[in-house]
């Protein structure tokens, strides 16, 4: 019987696995796949296996504690072995979107830090082009309104732009990242280049961090209906 999407998130997670020695210095992702893979690595943990792993999250590090996995710090330990991640999408190049979890700026400073970044997820994640998904920004809210106008000029300098939204949370109020940012949802459809998008992003004052991951991800475990493949960046 072909996997459903969950099922495929899983079996991704699962193959992930075989990647994680003992001693491993891990950065645990978050999101749904990545989810699934703190579960698993758990099981893996309780069953002996010794690793010590910096969360992306405060939601990733209460599952890791509730799952009995040793963690620890960027500060403490500010060199990682492998990252271990999902994303919202994944381009034939390996450059990803991340960030509908709202995590990204922490993500992307864990995943840096690592040796090896591996990303899981579903066959739904893989795409032809970025840009389908809303690009999240990650911003200060001071000064908000003019960090917005300079984003939207970056954009148009690069490409169409498209409408930039304001993350909301489910209290109405802005959506607040575990940094204390807001996060603005770029829709812009397709994004011809994301490196010198990523670029020009990053040189906004008031940008904190975007969910432009270009030239980080070594390799994807795709989850697809029929198993799982992997796919390496060339």
């Amino acid at each position: 019987m072909p996997l459903n999407a969950d099922d495929q998130k899983r079996a991704a997670a699962a193959r992930a696995l075989e990647f994680v020695e003992p001693g491993t210095r891990l950065g645990l992702g978050t999101g749904s796949t990545a989810k699934h893979f703190v579960d698993l690595l758990g099981e893996r943990v309780r069953a002996g296996l010794d690793v010590i792993a910096v969360p992306t999250s405060e939601a990733t590090r209460a599952q890791a504690e509730a799952c009995g996995i040793r963690l620890t710090t960027l500060d403490e330990t500010p060199e990682l072995d492998l990252t271990v991640d999902g994303a919202d999408e994944i381009a034939p190049d390996m450059s990803l979107i991340k960030g509908g979890g709202g995590a990204l700026l922490r993500e992307k400073i864990v995943a840096a830090a690592s040796a090896r970044m591996l990303v899981i997820a579903d066959e739904s994640k893989c795409v032809a082009m970025l840009g389908a998904f809303p690009l999240p920004i990650e911003v200060t809210p001071f000064g908000f309104l003019a960090t917005l106008r300079a984003v939207d000029k970056a954009i148009a300098g690069i490409q169409r732009s498209g409408p930039l939204n304001l993350r909301m949370g489910k209290d109405g109020h802005a959506f607040v990242t575990d940094g204390g940012h807001w996060i603005i949802d770029a829709k812009l459809g397709r994004i011809d280049d994301p490196k010198a998008l990523a670029h020009a992003l990053s040189g906004i004052p008031g940008v904190m961090d975007h969910g432009l991951f270009v030239g980080m991800a070594a390799m994807a475990i795709i989850g697809a209906p029929a198993g799982v493949r992997i796919i390496e960046r060339t």
